[in-house]
């Protein structure tokens, strides 16, 4: 319907008070942030949301409001890393794409949130992880990396697909060193593991993940524990893999067992090594390249789905590792 000064309005009939609720927001912060986005007006009227603007605007806001409809129509709320991927993929021309990742309902979160694909590059990723036994995913902080290789491992592990779990990282951090840390081994190494344990935890709750851990069923070892061993009948998550160094990568990839799947994740722009040392896992994904049986993901800042400052810090320092290399700002 158009209006004054050509003002149109567009109205979505939501199915029940719950749709209404997750498309609203909290303090209806959504709607807002579709407002910002289009430029629309959005408003919630009862089972109805009213959508004002010029035609360009009304267009804008409706197909945004469409592409998260799988959301809000199962009462999932919208958050703001949802708007950001799918105006992303409005502005790319990928909506179709989009759309499909909806039907990629992994598992379900002890809080009883979906967890899905969030951008065609995660779906990409799940789908290597689902057909290869070794994947490598390499790209910045915040691209779900380890959670969605730990939501594939529990379902495998739910379905006995696999006996156990064994999780994995290198105890390296910028500037600290294993021996000043207070307390025993497992008591050093466990803030380096603290991050596979939260993925655990969303999945499983505390309670059966410390139950799976006192009987083997999943392990969380630094790197080091693996030397010697061979891995069977297990979903093996090497994380944080661009701190191993060559030696120990070559190591851990040599110790996959019959019927294993193994995933290793890592971002090369975060590398902790000493200067002389070469990344593990950046040489990994040269070597293997075109190896069969072997997938390669690379996610970059428009697969990021944290806050959404952080694709923005992630493509700042993007720009800044071009210009050291002596590419010129882009």
């Amino acid at each position: 319907m158009a209006g004054a000064e050509g003002v149109h309005s567009f109205v979505i009939d939501l199915p029940d008070q719950a749709a209404a609720l997750a498309l609203a927001g909290e303090a209806e912060v959504t709607l807002h942030r579709l407002e910002a986005l289009s430029s629309a007006t959005l408003v919630l009227r009862g089972l109805q949301l009213v959508i004002q603007g010029k035609a360009e605007q009304l267009e804008r806001a409706s197909a945004l409001v469409e592409l998260l409809r799988p959301l809000w129509l199962e009462g999932q709320s919208v958050g703001a890393m949802d708007l950001q991927t799918a105006q992303a993929a409005l502005d790319s021309g990928t909506g179709t794409e989009y759309r499909a990742l909806s039907n990629r309902v992994l598992a379900r979160s002890l809080s009883g949130k979906l967890l899905r694909p969030r951008t065609v590059g995660q779906r990409t990723y799940v789908e290597a992880i689902e057909q290869h036994d070794l994947t490598l995913a390499l790209g910045p902080a915040g691209t779900g990396k380890t959670l969605l290789a730990t939501v594939q491992a529990v379902r495998m592990l739910n379905e006995r697909q696999v006996e156990r779990l064994i999780l994995t990282r290198p105890a390296v951090e910028a500037g600290e060193r294993l021996g000043f840390l207070p307390g025993d081994l497992q008591q050093k190494v466990d803030p380096y593991l603290r991050p596979l344990y939260d993925a655990l935890h969303s999945l499983l709750g505390a309670d059966r993940t410390t139950a799976l851990l006192e009987r083997g069923v999943i392990e969380v070892a630094p790197l080091a524990y693996m030397r010697g061993r061979t891995l069977a009948d297990a979903f093996v998550i090497v994380d944080e893999a661009q701190n191993t160094t060559a030696a120990q990568m070559r190591m851990v990839l040599t110790r996959l067992g019959e019927n294993s799947r193994m995933v290793v994740t890592g971002d090369p722009s975060q590398v902790d090594l000493p200067a002389h040392q070469v990344s593990g896992l950046s040489e990994a994904a040269r070597v293997l390249d075109g190896v069969e049986g072997v997938a390669i993901c690379t996610l970059t800042s428009a697969d990021v789905v944290r806050h959404p400052l952080v694709q923005r810090v992630v493509l700042a320092y993007a720009r800044l590792d071009a210009e050291r290399r002596g590419e010129g700002p882009r």
